[in-house]
């Protein structure tokens, strides 16, 4: 085939990697969340948040992102290339895996649109329960790994578009319709709306400034466009442009977004469900002030719906990306970074549902449906902030010793000392927040022991997983068959963990989920969860009980 022949590369616009991006940094519900923790406060908060913390935050990633632009790995290159091999393993590792919990709160959202589209109200709680909450869930994690597979990344382009650019659209109409309504002389929730609303009171307490990890949380994420600088016609001069575009967007949204929802709602009595449900709240009374209605709130509700199918389509996506495609192979089990016919890594997308579903599970011990989202939100407040500390780190890197790596079309901050100092900086106040992120600002004192708990094994747990993933990468290596366990220790292992799990759920759905249903409904579902979980065990384990390699002895 000569070049005449060869079919032509289909770059992606630089817009539409900034709207794809966009999607994964700050949406409506961002802003209900702060909302709900800091009231009219969070108005001076994000202010302070955007000028010290989010501009930085985006013009490093954008000359991180035209630094190293032929690489398609993101963080995972940029720590490999700064700091070796090892700490890029490590780094990919915990940036992949603590975005699950994010992954978990984004599919609940999208439940928890459905449900308003379909009942027309948030409570979820009467409407579905527990069980079935998380069996949609992990059967919207199903649905979008074959989406992966049978649209490819187009997929990502075509809803990234209409979910990033409706949310904004709907978030600048909120915004609007409240100067509208201000200026027709609607009342206001918040008494009273002075400036002191908006200066916090106890600003040194561990109660608000546990609260600032979510902001962290809310604003991170503009890395994960990295990987699709590769995909870009001049990406070293167009990534910037699409960073530069999501810090206009996201400054826009929190701070007109959040003296709106100060019009709306009372700040200093604010419903306990806000955070699941304040969105369609907000909506719900805008349309009735101008007499449409629900109607606004639907069209929300759908928006909305798209908007996170668009998150987890991205996430799913570029994090796995970011998390297999640039790690050195001798770090991972040779299974996860098996790619199938359409260059997709399947494994590693199984490997996120399964470890999704464990965190699902884990949550379902809390009492109801809006405690779980509540902890989920927490915790992506601790592991989000603490993952993004390498981006910081990278970027120190670099410009501590800049003279080793290549000079960037984009240069943020052209000293390098302050480029250091800013660096070091962003390294250091993120770290700190993540860690005050562990006191649980929703818990009750019925669970907050439960929920302090969870919030410091989940991430001991990952840790763990990320150090035995190249333990058993050697031992594959090391073995003549290539396998890392024996037959008869993989059977231990298969039957250990399909024990465990098996009691678990059956304990934690009769005890906590379907304890509202009759024996006579409660048994089958069980039954039907228990036999599922055991088909996934063996089909997770079957490589390292039957595969055997040519000549090799019978190790299993």
């Amino acid at each position: 085939m000569n070049d005449l022949e060869k079919p032509q590369k289909q770059y992606i616009p630089w817009m539409i990697v900034g709207l794809m991006d966009f999607v994964t940094v700050i949406g409506f519900d961002d802003i209900i969340y702060n909302f709900q923790n800091q009231g009219l406060v969070a108005f001076t908060s994000w202010i302070i948040m955007t000028f010290f913390y989010v501009i930085p935050y985006n013009l490093i990633v954008a000359h991180m992102g035209s630094t190293f632009s032929e690489h398609g790995g993101g963080i995972t290159s940029w720590m490999r290339e700064t700091n070796g091999d090892t700490v890029g393993y490590y780094a990919a590792w915990f940036y992949w895996i603590t975005g699950l919990p994010y992954v978990v709160d984004v599919a609940n959202s999208v439940v928890i649109s459905f449900g308003w589209i379909t009942n027309g109200n948030g409570n979820i709680q009467a409407n579905l329960g527990n069980a079935w909450f998380g069996i949609l869930t992990a059967v919207i994690f199903v649905i979008f790994i074959w989406l992966q597979h049978f649209f490819k990344n187009k997929s990502l382009e075509i809803m990234s578009t209409i979910g990033g650019g409706a949310m904004f659209i709907m978030t600048v109409l909120f915004v609007v319709m409240t100067f509208i309504g201000l200026s027709k002389g609607a009342p206001i929730a918040t008494r009273p709306f002075d400036f002191k609303a908006f200066i916090p009171k106890d600003f040194f307490s561990l109660s608000f400034l546990s609260t600032f990890g979510l902001f962290v949380f809310a604003m991170n994420g503009s890395e994960l466009a990295a990987p699709y600088t590769k995909d870009m016609r001049h990406p070293a001069r167009d990534f910037p442009k699409a960073l530069k575009m999501i810090a206009i967007m996201t400054m826009f949204l929190t701070l007109f977004g959040t003296f709106s929802l100060g019009v709306y709602f009372n700040a200093h009595h604010l419903p306990n469900d806000l955070k699941m449900n304040g969105s369609y709240y907000a909506f719900q009374a805008i349309g009735r002030q101008f007499g449409m209605g629900n109607s606004l709130m639907y069209l929300f509700a759908v928006v909305q719906g798209i908007y996170m199918l668009a998150q987890l389509a991205v996430i799913l996506d570029a994090s796995t990306r970011v998390f297999l495609s640039d790690v050195a192979k001798r770090f991972m089990p040779r299974q996860l970074t098996k790619m199938n016919e359409d260059g997709l890594p399947i494994n590693g997308y199984w490997m996120t549902t399964i470890l999704c579903a464990l965190i699902m599970a884990l949550g379902a011990l809390l009492p109801k449906i809006n405690d779980i989202f509540n902890w989920l939100l927490n915790l992506n407040g601790i592991v989000s902030p603490l993952s993004t500390c390498f981006l910081f780190w990278s970027y120190t890197m670099v410009r501590l010793h800049q003279d080793r790596f290549p000079t960037p079309d984009y240069t943020f901050l052209k000293n390098r000392k302050v480029g250091s100092v800013v660096g070091i900086w962003m390294l250091g106040i993120t770290f700190l927040l993540g860690t005050l992120g562990f006191f649980p600002p929703d818990a009750t004192a019925d669970t907050f022991a439960l929920m302090l708990g969870l919030n410091i094994v989940v991430p001991i747990g990952m840790v763990a997983l990320g150090v035995l993933m190249p333990w058993i990468a050697k031992r594959q290596r090391q073995a003549n068959n290539g396998l890392a366990f024996s037959r008869n220790t993989w059977l231990v292992l298969t039957t250990l963990s399909l024990v465990g799990l098996v009691v678990a759920a059956t304990y934690g759905m009769h005890v906590n989920l379907l304890d509202h249903l009759t024996p006579v409904i409660q048994w089958p579902l069980i039954i039907i969860v228990d036999l599922a979980i055991a088909g996934v065990v063996l089909k997770v384990t079957a490589n390292g009980r039957h595969q055997r390699v040519a000549g090799s002895p019978d190790e299993g």
